[in-house]
């Protein structure tokens, strides 16, 4: 299953999403414009959803499905290397 934001969805932000000093606030933004949503290869409860902050910075969001409205983030890091997935 993968995952499609509406307004009443409930992200859940974990203390080791904002390890790397991503605000909550721009992970929010990056979820509601995502470029991307797909399993973690190797682990099918895992997934990896790059979306754009507010200063345009990728984030590279890594979550799971709690129920059918609702998100686990748990890891959230803004990643350079992922500039070339979108080149492809």
């Amino acid at each position: 299953m993968s995952y499609s934001k509406s307004m009443n969805d409930e992200v859940v932000c974990k203390p080791s999403a904002l390890r790397h000093g991503v605000a909550e606030a721009d992970i929010l933004k990056a979820i509601d414009g995502y470029l991307y949503d797909g399993p973690v290869d190797g682990d099918v409860n895992k997934r990896l959803l790059p979306g754009f902050d507010k200063n345009n910075n990728l984030l590279e969001i890594m979550y799971n499905i709690i129920s059918e409205n609702r998100i686990n983030v748990f890891h959230v890091k803004a990643r350079r290397a992922l500039m070339a997935l979108l080149d492809k």
